[in-house]
């Protein structure tokens, strides 16, 4: 079970600084082998702090799990709350293209980078990538649902079928930018997305 939050201030700025320093190595090391010594040593934090915040390394690294999720939704945050118009939808694809293009199709999706670390060989770290997964297509469907209720998404259409669909292409499409150095992955991907989608259009 992991620790409760922390109620003070400078508890949460030491809490989030360990998990900051275990993100950043887990990017650059992989989880297996990140140490708590390199986090304390990152996050200038002694051995009895982490284990005040935290129940051993795993629960350090499902804390990165949940952290990797809370910065991508924050940075796509404007963009996911208008996804109940074709147009709001046409600009979050844009964007996600454009950001690997910013990134030379290098890092791929950073929840779905962690899949293939942790899904097999924790459990725990796995419902937490599945609960990311979830929160992020969730957006996606309270969008669907809200252009569907507005007439612009046929009644028969099932937002979360087309959410999950969308996702599983989105992710398909950032695996093969990241693995193939090519952009333009993603936005075929995405435009097949979209075709799926207006397919489904009233």
């Amino acid at each position: 079970m992991s620790h409760p939050q922390p109620s003070t201030l400078r508890g949460q700025s030491t809490r989030a600084r360990i998990v900051q320093a275990a993100a950043e190595l887990v990017a650059e090391k992989g989880a297996a082998a990140m140490s708590l010594d390199d986090v304390g040593a990152r996050a200038r934090a002694s051995r009895s702090q982490l284990y005040h915040y935290f129940d051993d390394r795993d629960d350090l690294v499902r804390a990165v799990v949940d952290a990797t999720t809370d910065s991508v939704l924050l940075a796509q945050d404007e963009l996911l709350d208008h996804l109940d118009t074709w147009a709001g939808i046409d600009r979050w694809f844009r964007s996600l293209v454009a950001l690997q293009e910013q990134r030379e199709a290098r890092g791929g999706c950073p929840i779905g980078s962690l899949v293939g670390q942790l899904a097999e060989r924790d459990p725990l770290a796995r419902m937490g990538l599945a609960a990311g997964f979830e929160r992020w297509e969730a957006r996606l469907r309270d969008g669907l649902e809200r252009l569907q209720a507005r007439g612009r998404l046929s009644a028969n259409a099932d937002p979360a079928s087309l959410a999950t669909a969308t996702m599983a292409l989105l992710q398909g499409g950032l695996l093969l930018t990241q693995v193939r150095r090519d952009p333009a992955q993603l936005r075929t991907a995405l435009a097949a997305a979209r075709v799926l989608l207006r397919s489904a259009a009233a």
